[in-house]
């Protein structure tokens, strides 16, 4: 145990205003002569928790490498520090928060750093859905926003989402320009925290976005989907009851158990409804209550997944990409005009969809951030269950108002004496049957990401599942479309994969596509055969060639 890092911990603890992590830092301190305690101090003095386009996120506890009130307040103040040099010093900050452990507590750090740094700061109410907050930077004339979340990430993290006065979340080099400002923070001393002079909002915001999902909604269209909901122990629940109620709907079935925010998430896993068994109960109450459709929010609202019968009577969960290529169906039926666009690791079905319709269709990187800076935005999506059906009201993912859309659409199909299984089938004799998947791997170490993508760089895969790879991209190099991005994207005939590091959380994640022509209805269930043989093949090859 090095003496540099004694004092570097003790530095630390000087200045943390937290009594909690002072105390944990404390006694790792004091018991750093055991080789576990010593290691464990050593990881969270290794560096910094690393500001980037998804701002922080991390495990919660003491140190720079963990998320903790210091990490905030200094997160703050380099944000204050480049707004000031963008010359927006006195402008609007408004702050939304979750109800994870400590998220209040940042966003009071937060509204306290902007006021003492000559901002006016303003803090909704309570723990409320991040699009509220996305909401609120345009409906107030804010120049920035930050929402305290980690999403659906563990119980034990939490995370610091920034916000520009477009409504969008930051993208290059915005992201770079507050993290030289945060590192330029020398001491929180140096940081005034007044104890009063933000505002803190009734419920004016809230009922005013309330009245914007109104938007997602054709007049007069059928209203009765039955729907169970979980709001899977996050902030949904309150927002999505009252704007199914606005919009005349049957009062959505409670998913009892997962109903309250609880930063603990008891009855899951992880809190996202992609992972195995998180919907679990969802379908349990389904299977009790019977209802056209389920939904569900993830723990910040901002993804909203559905999931409906089989045609064998079992519940299932539909991909992102159904629900997307589903609502952007829905979308073309009302006669939208404007632009459709998804992320690169989306399906192509969209693009199809767009094209047939006579509309514009973009292709962006990873994130919402990228997806809502499309011009002439109508509609826009990612696989990872996030849907923009109201890009005038919201410039990022919304699990409200895509439930309210998808909700309408199940209305419509059961009107219509058909169901959400029948239109896809529809969409896939229209356009081919677009099979996905994701090969994702959770790793301890990080380096088994870091190797994965260096042998598949150096040894490139020339086939997979028996399809030959006819072009391949790293994705470090740009293309004429995209800027820039750690990833690798490789084109088979009749398939495409992509392979990326996710942003957000220590995962190695690779996403799979297979477009399988379909002459005619009776050849839909060889075709989902065949696609799921492949997928289970490029699958298997992608694994042993990224030797993960």
């Amino acid at each position: 145990m090095t003496q540099d890092l004694i004092a570097r911990a003790k530095a630390w603890l000087a200045e943390d205003p937290d009594s909690e992590t002072r105390d944990e830092l404390a006694k790792l301190i004091e018991s750093s002569a055991d080789a576990e305690h010593a290691a464990e101090l050593a990881a969270r003095f290794s560096g910094t928790l690393q500001f980037g386009t998804a701002g922080l996120r991390g495990e919660l506890g003491a140190g720079p490498m963990r998320m903790n009130r210091s990490v905030v307040i200094r997160a703050a103040a380099g944000l204050a520090a480049y707004l000031k040099a963008k010359g927006q010093g006195d402008g609007l900050v408004v702050i939304g928060y979750d109800a994870r452990y400590k998220s209040a507590d940042f966003a009071r750090d937060t509204a306290a750093v902007m006021v003492g740094a000559g901002l006016r700061a303003t803090v909704l109410p309570r723990p409320l859905p991040t699009p509220v907050l996305a909401y609120a930077i345009r409906h107030l004339g804010a120049v920035a926003g930050v929402e305290v979340t980690a999403s659906h990430n563990p119980p034990r993290d939490n995370g610091y989402k920034v916000y520009l006065g477009d409504g969008s979340q930051i993208v290059p080099p915005a992201d770079a320009e507050i993290a030289a400002e945060i590192a330029a923070v020398a001491s929180l001393h140096d940081v005034p925290r007044p104890e009063s002079g933000w505002e803190v909002l009734g419920d004016e915001v809230l009922d005013a976005y309330l009245e914007r999902t109104d938007a997602v909604l054709t007049e007069g269209s059928p209203r009765t989907a039955n729907v169970v909901y979980t709001a899977m122990h996050g902030v949904g629940k309150d927002v999505l009851l009252a704007a199914f109620a606005r919009a005349g709907f049957p009062e959505p079935v409670l998913v009892a158990e997962q109903a309250e925010p609880d930063p603990a998430f008891p009855t899951v896993a992880f809190p996202n409804p992609e992972e195995p068994g998180a919907m679990d109960l969802a379908f349990a109450t389904a299977r009790r209550v019977d209802p056209d459709v389920v939904l569900a929010n993830d723990p910040d609202a901002d993804r909203c997944a559905a999931a409906v019968k089989d045609r064998d009577g079992q519940w299932r969960m539909l991909r992102g990409d159904e629900v997307g290529a589903l609502l952007a169906a829905h979308l073309v039926s009302k006669g939208v005009t404007g632009v459709f666009a998804e992320s690169i690791v989306s399906s192509s079905l969209l693009g199809r969809i767009a094209a047939a319709a006579g509309l514009g269709y973009e292709e962006t990187l990873t994130g919402f951030k990228w997806i809502a800076r499309v011009e002439d935005l109508r509609y826009g999506y990612e696989e990872a269950l996030g849907y923009c059906v109201d890009p005038e009201g919201v410039r990022d993912k919304d699990g409200i108002t895509a439930a309210l859309a998808f909700a309408e659409l199940v209305s419509l199909l059961k009107e219509q004496g058909r169901t959400v299984l029948d239109l896809l089938d529809e969409l896939a004799l229209a356009h081919g049957l677009h099979a996905t998947d994701q090969l994702s791997v959770r790793v301890e170490d990080l380096t088994v990401i870091s190797n994965a993508m260096a042998r598949l760089r150096e040894q490139p895969p020339t086939a997979l599942a028996g399809l030959a790879v006819t072009k391949a991209e790293d994705l470090t190099e740009g293309t004429e479309h995209l800027p820039p991005t750690d990833g690798l994207r490789y084109y088979l005939e009749g398939a495409r994969v992509i392979v990326r590091p996710s942003g957000t959380e220590p995962k190695l994640k690779c996403y799979l596509e297979v477009v399988v022509p379909v002459g005619s209805a009776d050849e839909l269930d060889a075709a989902r055969a065949r696609g799921a043989e492949l997928l289970a093949g490029i699958k298997k090859d992608l694994a042993a060639a990224a030797g993960i």
